[in-house]
């Protein structure tokens, strides 16, 4: 088991030069201690196997949840797999310590640029107006929300800037 966890979910990997970079920095970026877990690779199917990623979790310092945004949030993998696996008893409520004080981290891209979050671009509102229900889940968790790291205008990136992101 590693000490780092970086959860991937995008539902067309095939068609994502970003999300592959960061898959292949993460893994780059401390051999050994890191695990990257490709859940529409592992799941193609949908059926979570929920004491799997649970013991992953379990072991690890820090979560990274990697994934486009999708609809101003994560992908339905992705979501499925927080229901799934932050499990009442387990993740949060009575008994619920089993991620308390791990951290957590958002690594994400956006399709726009990011001048389209804010009160003059298409998305109306700065991006850190979407980041409440992840902040909450921490909380609700006992983790730590760090700052996350957010790529703005994906479908546009050129090679070089992409490189120095991942």
């Amino acid at each position: 088991m590693s000490d780092i966890v970086v959860l991937v979910a995008h539902p067309q990997q095939e068609h994502s030069r970003v999300n592959r970079a960061l898959m292949q920095g993460a893994a780059r970026a401390a051999p050994g201690r890191v695990e990257v877990r490709d859940l529409y690779a592992l799941y193609p199917d949908y059926l979570i196997d929920v004491g799997a990623e649970q013991a992953q979790l379990t072991a690890a310092r820090l979560v990274v949840w990697q994934h486009p945004v999708h609809w101003y949030g994560m992908p339905p993998l992705m979501k499925l797999w927080l229901d799934e696996v932050f499990s009442f008893g387990w993740a949060y409520g009575p008994g619920g310590q089993a991620l308390q004080g791990k951290d957590l981290w958002l690594a994400t891209s956006t399709g726009g640029p990011e001048s389209s979050y804010g009160p003059a671009g298409y998305n109306r509102h700065f991006f850190d107006a979407f980041l409440p229900p992840y902040e909450q889940t921490a909380a609700l968790c006992g983790l730590r929300f760090l700052p996350p790291l957010v790529l703005h205008g994906a479908h546009a990136i050129d090679a070089t800037a992409l490189e120095a992101h991942a």
